[in-house]
């Protein structure tokens, strides 16, 4: 077993204005499975870079151990070639009998090796990675979000099978995910870094009694300095006035004087006053220890949302609805039928590939996606006019029954962020948007303002998901479609989204894989099944009390 040692890491990227990381220190055992977790900007991927090498930075990383990183990049051409040509180049030296004794227990079959790895799914291109990446021998892996966009099957595959390894760190905001692959944390807290042995809900609750504590204390010392101030007050202002009286009085009024008196009253005035130094120097002391409290607390600000009601009870129907593109003979699903009522909490859930996100086309194109800044031809292809470019070729043909409430106003989340450009000022512009409330809504989500004055294509993937999250709540609508908003996004904030959702209970049809977030919100499921006949099913689930 080895070490990992950090010793005074100072890093900041040129032209920034504040660093990344300054004097850090740490160590962990290249044998712990790690989890890493801290707000979206934090630095996670710029700290995997350091130990990668790929940056000047000063201080010092020791490790005697080689480093790799998922995912592997892909260059331009890389998607014509087969995994079986593009090992070699991701991890030097790798044996492929090891990558194929790794296949089976990611459930993959050994000829996706062969195939041009254009052809393979999302999930199965990140698994074959996964499978190279486990192939070395005395390597500590650096696993960067490795779940993003894959359905729940995939990510139930990758949790077992990263539980029955180590020697990594895993980037991850899926609670679920690090509870079950996780035996230690490294946590960017906001001032501090720590290293503590569990898993994700283990630190969570140490982090609810440290930050309860750390109120308490701070109470108690606010209230304490207030005492002693008000002691200090009352004394400087004896000290005061007694002073005034050393010199000069009325015999007649004050017979008992006399000069002798004078020496008297000044040495009990110099006693009151280093009494008020001593009140001083307590207080001191007292805000010196209330000083770094409350440093690493966590309290998300409350969100506000703003759904309309609609007239109309039902806000979309389904009758043995299929779908398919351009004419293909195989729909992309057949025979799904469902409503979708004001108040539910619809979890769409299905395997990449069942026709989630085609559903959600659909429906935006069957209402219009009315929301005066969304021309009603541009729906399909993305999120609104930002995304430009002809959208009727990706907007799906429809069979049997789609119906929409009228005058339907939707909010919508595209899992896309690949067209945020330029600034937030001009993407408020855009899309109707008031620019101060925007700000607003992304420093309580946590964004730093340092991030205002660039480019949206600068932003990390987390940030750019907090703009379509913040455009979408600033938006009142009937109905919010959200396609996979939490993907990156931190679990600070993930918590703050679900507890405005629970909140403000609005009409919602939601694709996300984040398995705490369904169990605490959703009131309904639609499944889109892989069966050989595309068939559906729907649950409805009993979630009162929620």
């Amino acid at each position: 077993m080895a070490q990992i040692n950090v010793s005074d890491l100072t890093f900041g990227y040129e032209g920034s204005f504040d660093n990344v990381f300054e004097n850090v220190s740490f160590s962990v055992d290249t044998d712990w499975r790690l989890g890493f977790i801290g707000r979206n900007g934090k630095g996670k991927t710029t700290f995997l870079n350091l130990l990668l090498g790929k940056y000047e930075y000063s201080g010092s990383i020791s490790a005697n151990v080689i480093f790799d990183y998922f995912p592997y990049k892909l260059y331009p051409g890389d998607l014509e070639k087969t995994a079986d040509e593009l090992m070699e180049n991701w991890k030097s030296g790798v044996m492929s009998w090891r990558v194929l004794c790794e296949l089976p227990k990611l459930s993959l079959d050994a000829e996706l090796l062969y195939r041009p790895f254009s052809t393979l799914s999302f999930g199965e291109r990140t698994k074959v990675m996964l499978a190279v990446l486990f192939s070395g021998e005395n390597d500590f892996l650096l696993i960067d979000e490795p779940t993003n966009h894959l359905d729940m099957a995939s990510r139930e595959i990758i949790k077992h099978y990263l539980a029955e390894k180590k020697g990594f760190i895993l980037v991850s905001h899926d609670r679920d995910l690090l509870d079950a692959c996780v035996d230690h944390v490294l946590v960017l807290n906001r001032a501090t870094i720590e290293v503590q042995k569990g898993n994700f809900s283990t630190w969570w609750e140490n982090k609810q009694k440290a930050d309860s504590f750390a109120k308490a204390e701070n109470e108690k010392h606010l209230k304490e300095i207030g005492k002693l101030q008000a002691s200090a007050d009352r004394a400087a202002r004896w000290a005061d006035k007694n002073e005034g009286t050393k010199i000069g009085f009325d015999p007649v009024k004050e017979h008992d004087r006399f000069m002798g008196t004078r020496a008297f009253i000044g040495a009990k005035t110099k006693k009151m006053q280093s009494r008020v130094k001593s009140f001083e120097t307590r207080i001191s002391r007292e805000i010196e220890e209330k000083e770094g409290l409350l440093r690493d607390i966590e309290e998300p600000a409350d969100l506000k949302l703003m759904p309309l009601s609609h007239y109309k009870k039902r806000l979309v129907e389904c009758r043995d609805l299929s779908l398919r593109y351009n004419g293909s003979e195989k729909p992309v699903f057949e025979g799904l039928s469902f409503e979708l009522s004001q108040g539910d909490i619809v979890l769409l859930k299905g395997e990449n590939g069942s026709g989630k996100s085609s559903l959600i086309k659909a429906i935006l194109q069957k209402a219009g996606y009315e929301t005066g800044t969304v021309p009603k031809d541009s729906i399909c292809a993305g999120t609104g006019p930002d995304t430009g470019g002809d959208a009727k070729k990706q907007c799906p043909e429809i069979t049997g029954a789609l119906n929409t409430a009228p005058n339907l106003i939707i909010s919508y989340i595209n899992q896309d962020t690949s067209y945020l450009k330029g600034r937030l000022s001009e993407h408020a512009k855009r899309n109707n948007l008031d620019y101060t409330l925007l700000l607003s809504l992304l420093r309580q989500l946590d964004m730093e303002r340092v991030q205002f004055e660039k480019n949206m294509e600068d932003f990390s993937e987390g940030q750019k998901k907090k703009v379509l999250i913040a455009s979408s709540l600033l938006t009142s609508a009937h109905l919010y479609i959200w396609d996979e908003p939490l993907n990156y996004i931190d679990v600070f904030s993930r918590m703050q989204i679900e507890s405005l959702i629970a909140r403000y209970r609005p009409t919602m049809l939601i694709v996300e894989h984040d398995v705490r977030f369904g169990e605490k919100l959703a009131t309904k499921e639609i499944i889109l099944g892989s069966s050989q006949k595309r068939s559906t099913e729907y649950n409805k689930i009993n979630r009162s009390g929620q």
